[in-house]
């Protein structure tokens, strides 16, 4: 999948700011602007996701990053303001990566965070979830009103225990 994508890549190549700054004007009246926009910033996803992650996790992730992150260059070419101007009320004009950038490396460190917390909580064992339960004292021999932390194999053979 990722070779289609570099396909893309080499297909539309970095633009000059002049005509990226045409494309955008165009690209917030046409839908047609838009994908040529999002299109010529392919690469740029790429190179940040491989950037910003381990090669682990972009063999795991990295495609439903990038599926996800084109979502974003869509809202930011909304947002993008070509009259942006310096302290000094210079007009002042922004490539279109250097104005997403931020957002995208955010975005991949998120999601990456997320589908590690989302890997750990399905891999880790059902004691361990029950194991910082404090149960009051009585199970496993303890004096009375002592607490402790009990797994549940504990409590299973405490009442097996007491019960015959």
């Amino acid at each position: 999948m990722w070779e289609s994508y570099r396909r893309i890549a080499f297909r539309y190549p970095r633009i000059s700011l002049d005509e990226e700054r045409q494309l955008i004007a165009k690209a917030k009246r046409r839908s047609k602007e838009k994908e040529e926009l999002v299109l010529r910033h392919v690469s740029f996803i790429i190179f940040r996701i491989y950037k910003k992650t381990f090669p682990t996790y972009v063999a795991r992730y990295g495609e439903d990053i990038f599926s996800e992150a084109v979502f974003i260059l869509y809202d930011k070419i909304k947002t993008y303001d070509l009259e942006y101007k310096d302290k000094q009320g210079n007009l002042k004009p922004v490539r279109f990566s250097s104005y997403i950038w931020k957002r995208i490396d955010g975005f991949i460190i998120d999601s990456v965070k997320k589908e590690i917390r989302r890997q750990r909580r399905h891999e880790s064992p059902d004691w361990e979830r029950f194991e910082s339960r404090v149960l009051p004292g009585g199970a496993g021999g303890r004096r009375s009103g002592e607490a402790q932390a009990v797994r549940p194999q504990k409590i299973i053979f405490s009442m097996l225990r007491y019960s015959s």
